[in-house]
């Protein structure tokens, strides 16, 4: 998936050109000789089981409205992505979660404002009230054999590497 074009140099605000640097064609200012590299988009998400359940949220926003996904969403600059996962988990479930340890790194990038991979942790539940909240409208358990429509390819990696067994 080619990135979006960028026409101004981030520093000088010049017109921006294609050169070859670093292994590849990339925008380059012929003025202040800045190279703008494409970095991936980074999400974190909370994987949180309870009584041979998953906990899932059903997104109530664009892309995959309707369908369901492991509480997550992207990590700021400035964050730990363990602290990401917590912090989406808290405001799409009304959880408290801690992580406890990180389970799994998916690549991937389904759709053009998607994540380049997802930083799965697991999740121990310290307080709160199961509640849908934030860019979530529904927040449930779910058994292996009985999982709603899933949003994301991630989310099916996941529970295909649960299904099987990998994180008990």
């Amino acid at each position: 998936m080619e990135p979006a074009e960028v026409r101004y140099c981030l520093r000088c605000g010049c017109g921006l050109t294609r050169r070859r640097r670093f292994g590849a064609e990339r925008p380059v200012c012929p003025q202040c000789d800045y190279t703008h590299f494409f970095d991936p988009k980074v999400a974190a998400a909370m994987w949180v089981e309870q009584n041979g359940r998953v906990l899932l949220v059903r997104r109530a926003a664009t892309p995959a409205r309707g369908r369901w996904t492991v509480p997550g969403g992207f990590v700021n600059a400035w964050e730990d992505p363990a602290e990401t996962a917590a912090r989406e988990c808290t405001e799409e479930t009304g959880l408290t979660v801690s992580a406890s340890d990180l389970l799994e790194l998916v690549p991937g990038r389904e759709h053009p404002g998607g994540a380049g991979f997802v930083i799965f942790y697991r999740g121990e539940i310290t307080a709160g009230k199961l509640q849908a909240g934030d860019d979530a409208d529904a927040v449930d358990w779910f058994g292996p054999e009985e999982l709603p429509e899933i949003a994301f390819h991630a989310t099916d990696v996941m529970i295909a590497r649960w299904q099987a067994g990998h994180f008990t």
